[in-house]
């Protein structure tokens, strides 16, 4: 009887070590070893200059082991694994932001007398030797919060009817959307309140001749007022403004630059004119002073929503690639400035983000994007019968799906980026609700290590009040503690 019992034990640890090894699949002494990404097989892992992670595949038929040279910056999930036939072991790899130069490290996985070495390097933001001006990086770290200086030098009207105004001098057209005249005052009482950017909005159609010539009083009133900022201390974000675009749903539309294919061989030369006299009268500024590609650029049917066709997004990207190589070409400072390039309208859907792509550039580092976010949109804008009164969970939630996707798309591009523009604008919903919604999106803004600029509002320029400081406050509350 013990004889039959031993063997049935032993019968039943035979098939114990079996099913084991079926399970398993494990063998004593590997036979291979590989390291795959994407089902690709690599021997080097590159990340961005934000914190990151990736996941990598061990193909190894036996117990392995895994290591870094340096984990002062970078770390793995988990040291070591089992070895399998049929199936492959995960390992997760996550670096931290990189605030100084590239850096590399090496992953090295062992199992018996196989070994498999993986290059591992991050971008870093440091720059060409003798590069003058701030990285890109540096800039969106040093932002606290931005203010836009709207319908000001960005008004304009439809130069096809002219019927509501007759413009006598460049002050006319600073006044006719019902702003003051700017002065170094307005600007200093901005500044004092905190905010360390301001974007001066400029329309140039109006002031431009039929050969694309900006006219002298015009490009000298700009200059005054980009003056008036940095006199301040604050950095200036000068761009072009209504040029691009539409004015809401007028057939007449005084939009000249457009994400049009078909266009873009006639919109071209006259763009990078424009951006080549502005960047001249402007080569001599220091870093403080940005350049923004355009604003929220249309297709030929000035569709908000997603264009039809992917060649919006490609013309996007060949006007922005326009922009650059005309600055670069000015020289002087204009040779390192940071410049600012936004997607298809400034938008932030998964299409419009994905249809970007940064210019490439001549110095690394001086490139950032930008987009917008008037999220929840039936919160933030006065939208009639469909308006959305309380900021609740739901909302925070699409301001949770905004903040993600556009952090995500421009994590994978490497592009520090910042919110030109954003803000609960409607004025007609309650000041508690819209001060909820400026500490939501000021903490989403933090987590991420970027800001945005608010939308005008918030601040009377002919009174020189600001008649919704709650707001102002909420904002500086978060990203400042």
């Amino acid at each position: 009887m013990k004889r039959i019992i031993r063997n049935i034990m032993l019968v039943m640890a035979a098939f114990v070590a079996i099913a084991s090894c079926s399970d398993d699949e494990k063998t004593s002494t590997a036979t291979q070893l590989a390291v795959l990404k994407d089902s690709v097989q690599i021997d080097a892992l590159n990340f961005q200059v934000s914190s990151g992670s990736a996941i990598i595949a061990v193909d190894c038929d036996a117990d392995w082991t895994a290591s870094l040279t340096d984990t002062s910056w970078i770390s793995i999930s988990n040291h070591a694994g089992y070895g399998y036939t049929d199936k492959w072991s995960y390992i997760k790899v996550s670096v931290d932001k990189n605030t100084s130069d590239e850096r590399n490290t090496l992953l090295t996985i062992n199992s018996g007398s196989l070994s498999k070495v993986i290059t591992i390097s991050q971008n870093g933001i440091g720059l060409d030797p003798g590069d003058p001006f701030e990285s890109a990086w540096a800039f969106v770290d040093n932002l606290v919060l931005g203010y836009n200086l709207g319908n000001t030098l960005d008004a304009s009207q439809d130069l096809k009817t002219q019927t509501w105004f007759k413009p006598q001098t460049v002050y006319d057209w600073e006044t006719c959307w019902g702003q003051p005249v700017t002065t170094q005052e307005i600007v200093d009482a901005i500044a004092a309140k905190g905010f360390n950017v301001i974007r001066v909005p400029v329309t140039w159609f109006p002031h431009m001749d039929s050969d694309g010539n900006v006219q002298t009083e015009w490009m000298d009133r700009v200059e005054t007022v980009v003056n008036y900022v940095l006199n301040t201390g604050c950095y200036c974000i000068v761009n072009v403004m209504h040029d691009s675009g539409s004015r809401g749903d007028r057939t007449d539309s005084i939009a000249w630059i457009v994400a049009d294919a078909n266009q873009y061989s006639s919109i071209s030369p006259r763009y990078k004119k424009l951006w080549t006299q502005i960047a001249t009268r402007f080569k001599g500024y220091g870093e403080k002073l940005l350049f923004e590609a355009f604003n929220e650029i249309l297709d030929e049917n000035y569709t908000w929503g997603n264009p039809s066709k992917a060649s919006a997004y490609e013309t996007v990207n060949k006007l922005e690639q326009d922009f650059v190589d005309a600055v670069r070409s000015t020289g002087g400072n204009n040779e390192y400035r940071n410049l600012i390039c936004n997607p298809y309208s400034a938008g932030n859907s998964a299409e419009k983000m994905a249809g970007w792509e940064p210019p490439t550039d001549v110095h690394p580092n001086h490139i950032l994007g930008s987009v917008h976010s008037y999220d929840p949109y039936n919160f933030c804008n006065d939208n009639g019968e469909w308006n959305v009164e309380t900021f609740d969970a739901s909302c925070q939630e699409e301001v949770d799906d905004v903040i993600a996707r556009v952090a995500k798309r421009y994590d994978q591009t490497g592009t520090p980026y910042f919110y030109g523009e954003f803000g609960a604008i409607d004025d007609g919903k309650s000041m508690s609700e819209r001060i909820k919604y400026a500490k939501y999106v000021a903490q989403q803004f933090k987590s991420q290590g970027t800001t945005g600029l608010w939308w005008m509002g918030l601040f009377d320029r002919t009174t020189m009040t600001w008649y919704e400081s709650e707001i102002v406050d909420a904002l500086f509350n978060v990203m400042n503690n």
